[in-house]
């Protein structure tokens, strides 16, 4: 149990401590991968297409799909559209 990593000490490793630029562009491309996941997840499970989502949304599916890959830097507010109008759910924030 002694040879056991911590996954913060793994993180510190290759991108720095927390507040340093290649720790904070790592934990912004972070979030961008899981909110694209949990966007992607919700709209399987609401049975609709990137096409429907982006049309019920006044978006492109481009921009659909580069959220879902995280690959699209999202406004709290598009987010909340896309999850409340686009899958009709309701988006709970909180911090923890």
């Amino acid at each position: 149990m002694k040879n056991i990593t911590d996954f913060e000490d793994i993180l510190k490793e290759k991108y720095g401590e927390k507040g340093t630029p290649a720790r904070d562009r790592y934990e912004s491309e972070s979030l961008a991968f899981r909110l694209g996941v949990m966007l992607k997840e919700a709209r399987i499970l609401a049975n609709i297409t990137q096409e429907e989502l982006a049309e019920k949304t006044g978006t492109k599916k481009s921009y659909i799909s580069r959220i879902e890959r995280g690959k699209s830097d999202i406004q709290i507010s598009t987010y909340q559209r896309l999850i409340e109008i686009g899958l009709g759910k309701h988006l709970n924030i909180s911090i923890g």
